[in-house]
């Protein structure tokens, strides 16, 4: 069995008293978040705002203190001529930025800032569902607001 790991972010901006995330169209047709495979010697924040800047365009973000959820899944995947199992964990955070415009990467056919309740509706698979619902109560228990900056570079 392939053991993966991936990191990825929950993005969130402000706009007109509003909250909005962001959500990607997949090439395969799924709706979801950026995220992408750790690279070696990298930290899980540190991927996922590597992976946000290479699928989105987004150059800063400011990682929301306290909030990180992991998610685990198995699917089947073609080496060569083998279809082996593997089994892909991906840790997720939640990020502010101000960008507004999205630059998405080739692996996307689309994009959309969304308020809550039609990202929800848009997004594909429960478990994403699940860590948007979670992000969202933490954004609203969460008054005063802490940041971590993280330099990608």
């Amino acid at each position: 069995m392939i053991r993966e790991k991936s990191a990825g972010a929950v993005i969130f901006r402000r706009e007109d008293k509003k909250i909005k995330y962001l959500l990607l169209h997949y090439e395969s047709g799924h709706w979801d978040f950026p995220r992408g495979h750790i690279e070696r010697g990298e930290t899980e924040q540190r991927a996922a705002a590597r992976e946000t800047e290479e699928e989105t365009g987004i150059k800063k973000i400011n990682f929301v203190s306290g909030f990180r959820v992991s998610v685990s899944w198995f699917y089947r995947k073609k080496i060569g001529k083998k279809m082996l199992m593997s089994n892909k964990t991906a840790a997720l955070f939640l990020a502010q930025t101000k960008a507004r415009q999205i630059k998405i990467s080739d692996e996307h056919i689309g994009c959309k800032w969304l308020v809550f309740d039609k990202a929800v509706e848009q997004l594909t698979f429960i478990q994403s569902k699940k860590i948007l619902e979670k992000a969202n109560v933490f954004l609203m228990e969460k008054r005063g607001l802490e940041f971590m900056a993280v330099d990608i570079f």
